[in-house]
This record gives structure tokens, sequence and C-alpha cells, in this order.
């Protein structure tokens, strides 16, 4: 299994990160990575191990499947989250010395899951302000539009917005009053100022993108392929503890008031710094 990227990630990819919000980087995890991961994310649909969310819709048993944490007590994520070229690209695309990890997440849509990913962005989830914090969707099987390929709004991380999150089975526990909703933006198509962007996907190839960009994605009306992806978040350095309500239960980090860098090694590992 590959422990860096094949090649160098680009200038050019670094400044479309920065620019549009999200970049597409092709064949970033080798085969074993995604045989592996996949194989541990049917176990774990299969078991109902772990955090996991289930969305279904009436007469339709093709499952929408979260899960949560999977690197505290699975081997090959904790890899993954660590060992794999993952930290290198975040840190790479931020420009930052060194990265912290924050936390991973499964996104299963089985073929003919109807239930869609709703259209959001991941800051208003999180504990934290700040630009140096990413996502690396990383695909293990093929993607497409039909089988629920995520669609972005190009340059929307920019937007001076926090919007209401909303998981996908809808939990009241995230759902902040104090923030407007995401509007449907699949229903303004063509509306002058919004540029959308979605990939077909390879497995290996990976999404980055940052957590203020909107993005969403309709069911998988394939009706054969599954479609899996592993989300991965690191923090880079200019990253603020911001104890909101309705964010994710992550703990208080030891010592840190609102407003200072989440320095805290037990929740937030460093766990990849650039050589010399």
């Amino acid at each position: 299994m590959n422990r860096r990227p094949p090649r160098p990630i680009t200038e050019e990819e670094i400044r479309t990160y920065e620019e549009d919000g999200v970049v597409r980087l092709e064949g970033m995890f080798d085969e074993e990575w995604c045989e592996r991961s996949l194989a541990v994310t049917l176990r774990l649909m299969a078991s109902g191990q772990g955090r996991p969310r289930v969305v279904t819709k009436p007469g339709n048993p093709a499952r929408f499947y979260g899960n949560v944490y999977m690197s505290k007590f699975d081997d090959t994520f904790l890899s993954l989250r660590s060992e794999s070229p993952a930290p290198e690209i975040a840190a790479t695309l931020m420009r930052v010395d060194a990265v912290r990890f924050f936390y991973d997440q499964l996104f299963v849509k089985e073929p003919g899951a109807e239930a869609p990913t709703h259209w959001h962005h991941d800051l208003p989830y999180w504990p934290f302000r700040g630009n140096h914090l990413i996502s690396l969707w990383i695909a293990l099987t093929p993607v497409t539009r039909a089988s629920s390929g995520v669609e972005y709004l190009l340059g929307s991380h920019r937007w001076p917005k926090f919007y209401r999150p909303v998981t996908i089975d809808e939990d009241p526990a995230f759902a902040n009053p104090d923030f407007e909703p995401c509007p449907d933006f699949s229903l303004r198509r063509g509306e002058p100022g919004l540029r959308f962007q979605s990939w077909d996907l390879k497995p290996g190839d990976v999404v980055c993108h940052h957590p203020l960009i909107v993005h969403g994605a309709g069911g998988n009306t394939s009706a054969t392929q599954l479609r899996a992806g592993v989300s991965i978040r690191y923090l880079g350095s200019d990253v603020q503890w911001d104890p909101r309500p309705y964010t994710i239960p992550l703990g208080k980090p030891s010592g840190i008031s609102p407003g200072e860098f989440p320095a805290d090694d037990g929740l937030f590992p460093v766990i990849w710094r650039r050589s010399p």
C-alpha cells in the first residue's frame, strides 16, 4: 500500500483548491488501500459496529449508510488516516507543515438507495473556526452521477454563510435554529453565478474540499453499482476552538479556551510533519 502520493501535487491543483474550494486528484490510493477499506466497510455494514446512521425510503430497503470514528476501532482505517498519502495531500493543499487528525466518516449508498445527500457545508457541524480544515473524500468504488456522485458549488466556500447542519437522517441535535436552512441547489441549475461541478471517480481517486464549500447529491439511481467513499478530516495551523451548540460532541480539548488553537494531542493527534 502506498504511503505517499504517487506523483507530486502541482501548484495549479493547489490554486484550484484555494480558488474553487475543491479539487479532484486521480489515482492517489492504490488498489490494496481501496480493496481493504471496502472489505472493512462491507463488514461494518453487516455487523452494525461503530456509530452507524442508516436511511431508507418507504417500500425501498436500499440503504444510505454512514458511520464515524472507524479508526478508533479498526486497524485498516487507522492506517488509512495516518500511513496513507492522505495526510501529506491535506498538508500540501493547505500549505502547512503539519496536520492533526480530526475524524473519519463513511458514506455508502446501495444500488437504488433513494435518500439524497442534502445540500450542506461541513463547518457548521464542527466546533472550529479557521481556513486550515480539509476533507478528503476517497472513492472505494466507481462513482458516477447516476450512482450519487457529489456535486459542489465552486467558490461557495467564500460565501459569508453558515447554513443549518442536516445529517443524513435529519438528526435534530444538529439543527441549529440560528442558521438558515440550506437551499436545494439542485432546483437552481442555470442560475447566474452558480457553478456546479462533479466528477466520475475510479477507486483510489480523491476529492479534496474545504469545509465551507456547499455540496450535495441525489440518490443512487444505478440498479447495480454500490457507491462507497470514506472521508478523512484534518486540521492545519490556523484553526480555532469554537465550541458552539449543535456541533459534533468531541469533548473539550485539555486546557484549550475558545479562540485558541486546539493543540490537544489526545483528541487531535499530529500525524504528519514535513521533513526538514
